[in-house]
């Protein structure tokens, strides 16, 4: 994933660059990922993979709407777009949940589930990140989150229906989440790019995406633990 910016935030921009060059290499490791590439993955695989992701997905709103709490009025831009944000996406689920019930799954099973031990890692992080004063270091998990909505969802969902035949309503969350969170990048480059961001600021936010990068390809490495 890339950022245009200018040069006085070019130094942001490339060490995000290198987090996400870091993310990349650990989601080529990721057994089911290594599956969908090679064209072994099953309609099981797809399945765990969206009940394991469902676990997480439905905290998204709530530690976005946490974080928007805590920016205080010096911050009111960054609580507009977080208050914004949560708004947008407290639905995400409901989407995730009717492609697993398209391809056989229950939703009684799918929502008496629980967090894998990637997942449980990640959302505790989140929280308690959010629960800080001003938790401009979010900035960095948005980065890898919604990134990887607009640059891997979509080719995720086309090589699943490749290779298992699935409809359209059966990968309906990946593919929205391609558009979606194409919007979601550009309005955090808009942010990061603005002059708001300073040198601390700026710390914070690439530790919090080498944190949530790892993270996340736990989450997908631990399917089912």
């Amino acid at each position: 994933m890339t950022i245009e910016s200018p040069a006085d935030v070019a130094t942001l921009a490339d060490r995000l660059a290198d987090v996400w060059v870091e993310l990349e290499d650990h989601l080529a490791r990721v057994p089911v990922l290594q599956r969908l590439e090679e064209g072994t993955v099953t309609l099981h695989d797809y399945e765990r993979l969206l009940f394991n992701l469902r676990q997480q997905v439905v905290d998204g709103s709530p530690w976005i709407s946490r974080a928007a709490s805590n920016f205080d009025i010096a911050h009111f831009e960054l609580r507009a777009a977080a208050i914004k944000h949560a708004e947008e996406e407290h639905r995400d689920y409901l989407m995730l949940e009717r492609d697993y019930v398209a391809i056989g799954g229950s939703l009684e099973e799918l929502r008496a589930g629980r967090k894998n031990l990637g997942s449980e890692a990640l959302s505790g992080y989140m929280f308690t990140y959010a629960d800080r004063p001003n938790p401009v270091g979010l900035l960095g998990a948005m980065f890898i989150i919604e990134g990887l909505g607009a640059q891997r969802a979509a080719g995720w969902a086309k090589r699943f229906q490749e290779v298992l035949g699935l409809a359209d309503s059966q990968v309906h969350f990946m593919r929205y989440h391609e558009v979606a969170d194409g919007g979601h990048t550009g309005d955090l480059e808009a942010i990061l790019t603005s002059g708001i961001i300073g040198e601390d600021d700026a710390d914070e936010i690439v530790r919090c995406a080498q944190v949530v990068a790892r993270l996340y390809a736990l989450q997908l490495e631990e399917l089912d633990r």
